[in-house]
């Protein structure tokens, strides 16, 4: 008996898996991990271990680049070119320089025998779950072409979702800067000039004008310990919110709120339907594609309602009971996916899901912009009018008191 070490993803839950088991041989030991219930990708025989690839991101325009080429993967095998010289394309001719590294090394392990799905799994900038489980799904059933066109729309749709909340926001967040900018410019220049003009003039100065510049000096004097108490808060924040029953709570409190809480919610669920539509079109098995559905959804809350869904699955059930029962997801989600269970039509029906849900966040941001952006803007006058009219205060009081 030998001793390997294997890297394989969990069908039931789509996660990765690293460890060793004795075995006569390779090809036994994977025969052996498929029983498990593992999508075996390596097995090594020998002493070291298998570590995982690191994991990689790609910016915004490298995401676009992605989508682009797995888009014109599907085509350029749908056309009937050959997997090796189709990922041979997109090495040489890919718009973003890692990815045409990226193609190139999936090719070379196609070239050498290698399914897809595992190539892709090897990959640190393709090796999203969703990616590996449909590549699998489609070269099982003959129709890889179609799994990965289905692949790069719910990857497109994802990436324009995410491009139209994080647009809507940068107008207010430069807002929120512009402000406190202008709010540092007058304490720290503007506010010290007339604070010698008004020392000059002598007198009592306004209880507002004399709290005003005594604010100026203490930003002026203690700048730097400020600076360092905020870097130390936003880092205290953050080590605060990494932890899983404070973060739950915080979520929990965003979900509950008006608008934020309801843009959130849809965002989320556009995104987990699609995904999850796409896998459950392509034939992979319904437990596996929401447990890989749930890695794109951003807040933890609905992830582990998710997860529970899942498990629940496994002892029967409809799927949009348990939904029901999680009390996380809005009515309108589990309306469809009960209609989707009642017609036989589950995926068309949550791909219809998100294409309504993405109408309602484009609707929500454009509304909750239209609150945001006047709200900072009157707010940023009313700030900057009452740092000049605590001057202008005392300076008026005080040539009234020259003229008398």
């Amino acid at each position: 008996m030998t001793l390997f070490h294997y890297r394989a993803v969990s069908v039931k839950t789509g996660e990765m898996r690293l460890g060793t088991l004795e075995g006569p041989s390779r090809v036994a030991v994977l025969d052996s991990l498929r029983r498990s219930g593992l999508m075996p990708l390596e097995a090594r025989e020998g002493k070291g271990t298998i570590k995982p690839p690191a994991p990689s991101r790609l910016n915004a325009a490298g995401r676009k680049a992605l989508v682009s080429a797995i888009g014109e993967l599907a085509v350029l095998i749908g056309a009937g070119l050959p997997l090796d010289r189709a990922l041979a394309v997109l090495a040489d001719h890919a718009a973003h320089p890692a990815l045409k590294a990226a193609f190139a090394e999936v090719r070379e392990e196609v070239k050498g025998g290698g399914p897809l799905a595992r190539a892709l799994a090897n990959s640190p900038l393709l090796n999203s779950p969703m990616a590996v489980a449909l590549a699998e799904a489609g070269e099982a059933s003959g129709r890889l072409a179609e799994a990965l066109t289905r692949l790069a729309e719910t990857m497109d749709r994802a990436e324009t979702l995410r491009e139209t909340v994080t647009s809507a926001l940068i107008y207010p967040a430069l807002l929120i800067c512009v402000a406190v900018g202008v709010m540092l410019i007058m304490l720290l220049v503007v506010i010290p000039q007339f604070e010698t003009m008004l020392s000059d003039m002598g007198g009592k100065l306004p209880l507002a004008t004399s709290i005003l510049l005594s604010v100026s000096r203490f930003v002026r004097d203690y700048g730097l310990v400020l600076l360092a108490a905020l870097v130390g808060s936003v880092g205290a924040v953050r080590y605060w919110f990494r932890q899983i029953a404070t973060r739950r709570r915080l979520e929990r409190l965003v979900l509950q709120m008006p608008l934020i809480g309801s843009l959130i919610r849809d965002a989320e669920t556009a995104r987990f339907s699609r995904t999850f539509a796409t896998l459950v079109d392509n034939g992979i098995p319904l437990v596996t594609a929401l447990m890989i559905a749930s890695q794109v959804i951003a807040n933890s809350l609905m992830v582990g309602a998710v997860r529970r869904v899942a498990e629940s699955v496994k002892e029967g059930g409809g799927l949009s009971r348990h939904f029901a029962a999680e009390n996380v997801f809005c009515g309108l989600a589990i309306s469809f996916m009960r209609t989707g269970e009642e017609t036989a039509q589950l995926g068309q029906m949550l791909e219809r899901l998100a294409d309504v849900l993405d109408r309602n966040v484009r609707t929500k941001t454009q509304r909750l912009l239209a609150v945001m952006t006047p709200a900072i803007t009157v707010g940023l006058g009313i700030m900057v009018a009452g740092l000049i009219g605590c001057i202008m205060t005392a300076i008026l009081g005080m040539n009234d008191m020259v003229t008398q």
